[in-house]
């Protein structure tokens, strides 16, 4: 409680409002599966678009497993799950290596045995990384001025003679560790150009910092150090840079580029730090693909040997001396873009082989290999926001011996992680292929309050192979979920909605099919003329009626999570009567407003729900234990299953 110890005027803020809770977010999504590239450990992204994903994990194109190409599933469903509605999803890329083989993407420039050859690797493997990366050469404007040492002095504008006695050699818009080209073009010193390593140093002699020209080659008479103050009026020193374009890791992926690139491993603009195998930063992990590493420490070196790639060698003698050449004002061959330009092919990335369930399971992030870094499911335990799961293709060729244990292990491990985090509910797929017989068998192997299944495959036109192809529910569904919630509320059925990417599904169901597998809680997907491509159903694969719809277990689920949420502030406060108040009143303010929205079944606020927090919900072995019980009961609304319409025939004269 407040001190009073003097006398005074105390003006203190106090609260006559009870707490509010505010409802949690039901559509985001989290996918777990095999892709074309990307982080394999770590936290999951969020993702907003199918072009994030892209960004990331590559685009649709096939995966090859054993020279096998198949379907990628997973960025299928990402893309399905955005246009039918989703807004926020989630990606935990999985991968299983081939062997020993590393599966990154990987060459060297030059001969490879060279202490400056660069070794460029893809950031993360998979066979997207088998694409070129092309380097291009930026030589900019002559930057070495002169101006007056004493800068009252500006009548001294001769610089025709050598003597720069008055006058010091400035160099613009470079900064330490910079790489330069630098000719001295006189004819009474008519020396070639070099490559050098900007130096900044401070100069005695001056009193002023300065830089050195440290030399790439180390052979010229004048030694490897050259300073401003040595330079002629009429050298010419121009910066050098350098532009890498990786080509795109997909179909329908732009390539990228990278604009003023150096050389020195200390410059924040080199090669090796703006693609460094630990980038300081997540997005530079994320956004850039490439790894380059060198032996090499001296940028001069690193610019000559890459220069030395390109076909301007050779033009007319060495590099050095078509650059002199080009630069001299003597033209005899002007090496234009493309000649300042050389590629080289990324290889031997692999896609690995298909993962099996203790890759979907993931790691824990305990053992030394992993870092701390959890992957697979185990990578959603720490992200609350996600209320939707799916492993989207996990169940697809099941009728291969070796893939259905994988599979059903799988669907397990996603009811497992869904009962674990509480407040989640998996997407399950049936498996391709399967006629209404097989996938009655598949569900009666299932049994969740926390799951429902969906059949059958959706098909559509492939953007990739201009093929149909048929793919794996769990995708489209996860977007209707999104899109039922946004829109109308998640009290709400899921069902009923239109499949917008559908042009057909594997099979055709009629009624009297779906008579038989909806009642075993198996949702069908169904055709009605003039309506379209539907989803037609909305139950759980729980044996326990009172959890029969997946409206009914996610609607428990927001409201459990939105209250442990919202009376968060309840813990440590003296448990008594104002405490249970308090709480009875902002648990009863967020259902009151339930009600109000018709999300609660019953006219009246006391028949949609109750809640009690008083001496008949506790006894002094609880208040002596610290332990605050409040019970909450809502009448919740299930969906309109079944309308039902009687019709009979009547008379003028019947009463009604």
């Amino acid at each position: 409680m407040p001190e009073y110890l003097a006398p005074g005027v105390y003006v203190e803020e106090t609260s006559f409002r009870s707490k509010s809770i505010e409802g949690v977010s039901t559509s985001t999504a989290g996918f777990v599966g095999p892709a074309r590239f990307g982080p394999i450990k770590g936290e999951p992204e969020l993702l907003t678009s199918f072009a994030d994903f892209e960004r990331i994990y590559g685009g649709m194109d096939q995966l090859t497993y054993d020279q096998k190409s198949v379907h990628n599933y997973l960025a299928h469903a990402v893309r399905a799950f955005f246009e039918e509605g989703g807004k926020r999803l989630y990606v935990a890329r999985i991968y299983s290596k081939a062997s020993d083989s590393e599966g990154n993407a990987h060459a060297t420039t030059g001969d490879g045995i060279s202490g400056v050859d660069l070794e460029i690797k893809a950031r993360y493997p998979g066979a997207a990384g088998n694409v070129p990366v092309a380097f291009s050469f930026k030589f900019g404007q002559n930057i070495l001025t002169s101006v007056p040492k004493d800068p009252s002095n500006v009548s001294d504008t001769d610089l025709s003679g050598t003597d720069l006695s008055d006058r010091l050699n400035v160099l613009r818009g470079v900064r330490d560790g910079d790489v330069v080209w630098m000719g001295q073009i006189n004819q009474h010193q008519p020396e070639g150009g070099d490559i050098y390593r900007l130096e900044q140093y401070f100069d005695n002699s001056e009193k002023r910092n300065s830089y050195r020209l440290i030399s790439a080659t180390y052979d010229d008479v004048s030694g490897v150090t050259r300073t401003l103050s040595s330079l002629q009026p009429s050298a010419q020193v121009r910066k050098i840079t350098m532009t890498l374009t990786m080509d795109h890791l997909g179909k329908f992926m732009q390539p990228r580029s990278w604009d003023n690139l150096t050389f020195h491993p200390d410059h924040p603009r080199a090669l090796t730090t703006v693609f460094a195998e630990t980038p300081q930063y997540r997005a530079t992990e994320l956004y850039n693909p490439l790894i380059i590493t060198t032996a090499a420490t001296d940028g001069a070196s690193i610019a000559l040997e890459l220069l030395n790639q390109t076909s301007a060698t050779g033009l007319s003698g060495s590099i050095l001396d078509t650059l002199d050449d080009y630069f001299s004002g003597e033209e005899k061959t002007s090496p234009s873009d493309a000649a300042l330009s050389f590629s080289i092919l990324l290889s031997q990335g692999s896609d690995g082989v298909r993962p099996d369930a203790t890759a979907y399971q993931g790691a824990d992030g305990g053992s030394s290999t992993d870092k701390g870094s959890k992957s697979g499911l185990r990578s959603f335990e720490d992200i609350e926001d996600i209320s939707i799961i799916a492993a989207p293709g996990s169940t697809a060729e099941y009728s291969n011996v070796n893939v259905k244990p994988v599979a059903d292990t799988v669907t397990r491990l996603l009811i497992s992680h869904c009962e674990r985090m509480r407040y989640r509910v998996a997407v399950l797929d049936s498996a391709d292929n399967h006629l209404v017989s097989q996938v009655r068998s598949y569900r009666g192997q299932l049994d969740s309050t926390h799951a429902a299944l969906y059949y059958p495959w959706v098909r559509i036109l492939d953007p990739v192979t201009n093929q149909e192809i048929n793919l794996p529910p769990s995708g489209f569904i996860s977007g209707i979920y999104a899109r039922n919630d946004v829109e109308t509320g998640v009290h709400k059925a899921p069902a009923n909605e239109v499949v917008r990417l559908a042009i057909n599904f594997e099979q055709l169901l009629n009624k009297g099919q779906q008579d038989v597998l909806n009642p075993e809680g198996i949702n069908c997907f169904r055709f009605f003329p003039g309506r379209g491509y539907l989803l037609w159903g909305a139950r759980t694969i729980s044996s326990d009626p009172e959890w029969k719809y997946v409206s009914s277990r996610r609607y428990f689920a927001y409201l459990e999570r939105s209250i442990d949420k919202g009376t968060q502030w309840a813990v440590f406060e003296p448990n008594g009567d104002a405490l249970w108040g308090n709480v009875r009143q902002t648990i009863s303010d967020f259902l009151f407003n339930e009600w109000k929205s018709g999300r609660l079944l019953g006219l009246r606020p006391e028949d949609a729900y109750f809640v009690r927090c008083d001496r008949s919900t506790m006894d002094q072995n609880d208040l002596d234990n610290g332990r605050l019980v409040c019970l909450i009961g809502v009448a919740i609304l299930k969906p309109a299953e079944f309308v039902i319409f009687r019709i009979g025939q009547w008379t003028g004269d019947t009463r009604r």
